[in-house]
């Protein structure tokens, strides 16, 4: 299952991200030929993203939580950032797991933003190019749900959250920390165009389509056959099979668990 797709800048690879947890590089030219695969994800693939200004790299998020770097025509996982580690204030997540719904770069200061399904939290770092990672900067934290993420090159971080009264908050960075700028004329006309719409897009973003149901299941088939085994030797034990005359058989002590 197909759950991403991304074009090389060049045109020459397309790479895509599946549920078996690996990142296939294909030649756009001829698909079927394979180039690499970037292994190393253990659970499904949830986004990719090819970097505008460092072509050769890519950013790949998954069920795992992790975000991850790559040199993708050969393959190397060049970096890996587990986000169950940067939670601020640290919380505990127990069970709750968690993938990204979308990866949004800013080439201005080489920021990368990320956005899980299931939590109201928007990660952001900074792309090292030249020392190949990934450096975490902070972590925005919303009341609502966020539904969508994007950079825009003169403005900042947009971000689109489940609150019909404000539902649009325009982050910029401020002495070194994003943060959420004033209302603005540039953010009143633009939430009042999504006000407007706001029927059509609570139908389309407000259905919970997230990654839960992607997950690896598990299934413990030795203890489900041990209790069937039980369940068998309680029955024999209180209802003997009939001997030879026709009577019940009385059976001896562990007679029932050498047969079964």
């Amino acid at each position: 299952m197909l759950l991403d797709v991304a074009v090389s800048p060049d045109d020459r690879y397309v790479l895509t991200a599946d549920r078996d947890e690996k990142i296939r590089v294909s030649w756009a030219a001829a698909p079927h030929s394979i180039e690499s695969f970037c292994l190393g994800h253990t659970e499904f693939v949830s986004r990719i993203f090819v970097v505008p200004d460092h072509p050769e790299l890519l950013l790949s998020s998954s069920g795992d939580c992790t975000l991850r770097l790559w040199e993708y025509r050969g393959g190397r996982e060049l970096h890996c950032c587990h986000l169950t580690s940067l939670r601020e204030p640290a919380e505990p997540c127990g069970d709750k797991r968690f993938a990204a719904s979308r990866i949004a770069y800013w080439s201005q200061e080489s920021c990368v933003a990320l956005l899980c399904d299931c939590i109201p939290v928007v990660y952001i770092f900074q792309l090292d190019a030249s020392r190949q990672q990934l450096v975490y900067k902070q972590q925005l934290d919303f009341q609502h749900r966020v539904w969508d993420i994007a950079f825009e090159e003169s403005q900042g971080l947009w971000v689109l959250q489940d609150y019909r009264e404000a539902p649009l908050v325009l982050c910029r960075p401020v002495g070194g920390q994003w943060q959420a700028v004033p209302e603005n004329a540039a953010l009143k006309k633009v939430s009042a165009h999504v006000q407007e719409n706001w029927a059509m897009l609570e139908g389309m973003a407000g259905v919970d389509v997230g990654f839960s149901g992607l997950y690896k299941a598990t299934f413990d088939n030795v203890t489900a056959y041990l209790r069937k085994k039980e369940e068998r030797l309680q029955k024999r034990r209180q209802n003997p099979p009939p001997g030879p005359n026709g009577q019940a058989k009385k059976m001896k002590p562990g007679e029932a668990s050498v047969r079964s």
